[in-house]
């Protein structure tokens, strides 16, 4: 932490001082770019942990220092969709300790770049609370408005990067942040949605000896399924290796994921359309219904989010040889739930909204069949 992949005018601690290109390259640069021809947003992690820099843990100095760093990001590279930030807090050459201005860092970020994201350690995006790919059974983007307090938020963000860290468990104080009995005693709620982040290896950075451990379609599949199909964002860490390329292992698995996610989610047989309850009706039943049986695979429904997240229990039924069964059960929805199916030969399917805080407002619902058959 420290060294700049970019030739900041504050430090010969960067790839200035480096052989690479004889000192005239800049990651960054080259990164954003490439993003940009790709039609890729850019956006940027940025660590404020410096275990080079002599002015870390003197205070001002330091976060003046930092903020000179942060501008060079925010006002050269273009338009940033994401700054992101963890809360790792180390000792400095000195064995100091910075108290690091995060309320200045995100003052500045919204001056210069005021569409970017501001995540984990951040005001826009919180943290799930690991970084093993759990997710919580119902996530909520509406919880109480201290979730987002500057010093705890930097508490609860990732801070260190070992392996029992990596496999650490959603605890259980944490584990319902936006039922309606955690919001009922809070004055202020906010809207705060979630960040699941896992690494497509055992750690963040690149070992050749990692090879062959990295992470299957199948475990990825998963983990994508329980993060954006549960109201969350999904951040997959694929770390560059010494040539600055992407391992061709990694890049296998991701090319088999993006197949199989493009597979499984190709053939809707659901009308695409909203569906909407008067005021004050919080329960709804959707049927569906085919001449011929289908072999169901998912299916997802979306809130319009835009008015905010509402359902508190939703279930699916399926109808098979004239016998309805319950075949999915959540507790809550938001941007998107996914619910895994894997029946053959349904009749029937019933999407029913059994409990919501005011009326319900659904943007879609999208039934998969298998192989698109």
């Amino acid at each position: 932490d420290g060294f700049c992949l970019w030739p900041s005018a504050y430090t010969n601690y960067s790839v200035k001082s480096s052989p690479w290109k004889n000192g005239e390259g800049d990651v960054v640069r080259e990164v954003a770019d490439a993003c940009r021809a790709e039609n890729m947003k850019f956006g940027i992690y940025v660590s404020p942990w410096d275990r080079h820099e002599k002015c870390y843990g003197t205070g001002e100095e330091y976060n003046d220092y930092f903020c000179h760093q942060l501008g060079e990001l925010l006002t050269g590279y273009g338009e940033l969709f994401c700054v992101w930030f963890d809360g790792a807090c180390g000792e400095g050459p000195n064995g100091k300790r910075q108290e690091y201005d995060w309320e200045r860092y995100y003052e500045l970020i919204r001056k210069y770049q005021p569409k970017a994201v501001i995540s984990v350690c951040g005001p826009d995006v919180r943290w799930c609370g690991n970084e093993g790919g759990f997710v919580r059974p119902a996530e909520w983007s509406v919880v109480p408005k201290r979730c987002a307090d500057t010093e705890k938020v930097a508490a609860k963000s990732q801070q260190t990067d070992d392996a029992e860290f990596r496999q650490r468990k959603i605890s259980a104080m944490d584990q319902d942040l936006g039922s309606r009995e955690i919001l009922q005693d809070e004055e202020d709620l906010i809207w705060y949605p979630a960040e699941v982040n896992v690494s497509i290896r055992p750690g963040w950075f690149y070992h050749p000896e990692e090879d062959s451990q990295v992470r299957t379609v199948e475990n990825l599949e998963d983990i994508y399924l329980g993060a954006v199909g549960g109201n969350a964002n999904f951040l997959l860490n694929v770390p560059p290796n010494q040539e600055g390329l992407l391992a061709e292992e990694d890049v296998e698995v991701l090319t088999k994921l993006g197949e199989k996610l493009r597979a499984d989610f190709a053939h809707n047989i659901a009308e695409s359309r909203t569906y909407e309850t008067i005021k004050n009706v919080t329960s709804l039943e959707i049927p569906f219904a085919w001449d011929e049986p289908k072999n169901v695979t998912f299916v997802e429904i979306c809130e319009d989010i835009t008015k905010s997240q509402r359902i508190e229990k939703v279930e699916i039924l399926i109808k098979k040889k004239e016998t309805w069964e319950r075949a999915g059960l959540a507790e809550a929805v938001g941007h998107k739930k996914i619910f895994k199916i894997q029946e053959k030969g349904i009749q029937g399917l019933k999407v029913r909204v059994l409990e919501a805080r005011e009326s319900i407002h659904i943007k879609n619902i999208a039934i998969y069949e298998e192989n698109g058959e």
